[in-house]
């Protein structure tokens, strides 16, 4: 008799993830490929917000999670925020390395900053494309916005000195799930958003061009600890190919299929989407 020939594992990886839709579903990306590869999986999701998944990393009680380049930039190396891409990305891989021996891999196309988006209404109404073009129209419209946006330097103070105008007819202070609601009824005109955001593609809106880079970029990428990936060095190329996947479009849709009417789990949408990228069999 035969005896079944078993998988050996090629070790135990804790993947962990910061408290938001995004972060749940790219986890649980970066978990299932890794399982593909041969890995135990042990998923720590939902730790909290950046700090706390920074410092797990840090002890060692996870091995990598998804972070935001920007992010790491200014949040947690303290640094002024850049606009470009690359100098983001080469500013923090050397940064983790040479303070916490972290790693960043590459970086996802996508990028999620803080946004403004309209109804293709509006924006057809107004001839609204650009930032510059909405400083313009502004003393015609209402904006829906978080209360602290109204003060925050990255806020409408930051637009009011990057662009001049912007000076709403009204600005409304709403919560982070009344702005969506609030811009479909008509309540308001335009809404800061974020630049994955499900409701952008489910609802069919438009987010405005930030013409003159206001915002920095906020592309996300996994963080590893070095000691993990000098143990499994396929880890890298693993998860480069599929982050290399991971555009605006494809995150839009993915965090509608959560946040959206469906309600699917984001282990679900992950597995969907992997299945579909040919990484998985159905």
């Amino acid at each position: 008799m035969t005896t079944p020939t078993v998988a050996v594992s090629k070790g135990k990886i804790a993947v962990g993830s910061k408290n938001f839709t995004e972060a749940f579903i790219v986890g649980e990306i970066y978990a299932q490929v890794l399982e593909r590869a041969g890995y135990e999986v042990e998923r720590k999701l939902n730790l909290g917000a950046t700090d706390i998944a920074q410092a797990a990393l840090v002890a060692g009680d996870i091995d990598l999670y998804p972070e935001y380049t920007s992010t790491g930039l200014m949040t947690v190396l303290k640094a002024p925020p850049l606009t470009d891409e690359a100098a983001i990305y080469q500013a923090v891989k050397a940064g983790y390395q040479e303070q916490f021996n972290l790693v960043w891999l590459e970086p996802a196309p996508f990028n999620n900053p803080q946004a403004l988006a309209t109804t293709k209404t509006v924006a057809e109404a107004h001839k609204l494309a650009t930032y510059s073009d909405l400083a313009a129209a502004a003393p015609e419209l209402v904006l829906g916005a978080p209360p602290e946006f109204i003060e925050r330097e990255d806020g409408l103070p930051g637009l009011q000195k990057a662009y001049g105008g912007f000076a709403f007819g009204e600005v409304r202070p709403l919560d982070a799930g009344l702005r969506y609601p609030a811009l479909e009824s008509g309540d308001v005109d335009v809404v800061v958003a974020f630049g994955t955001d499900g409701q952008i593609s489910g609802f069919g809106l438009q987010l405005l061009q930030d013409d003159k880079k206001l915002y920095p970029p906020y592309q996300v990428a996994p963080v590893l600890r070095q000691a993990v990936l000098d143990a499994h060095p396929d880890i890298a190329e693993t998860l480069n190919a599929i982050s290399r996947l991971l555009s605006t479009e494809k995150m839009q849709a993915m965090n509608w299929s959560v946040d959206g009417p469906d309600k699917r789990e984001p282990a679900e949408v992950a597995q969907a989407f992997l299945v579909e990228a040919g990484i998985l069999t159905p």
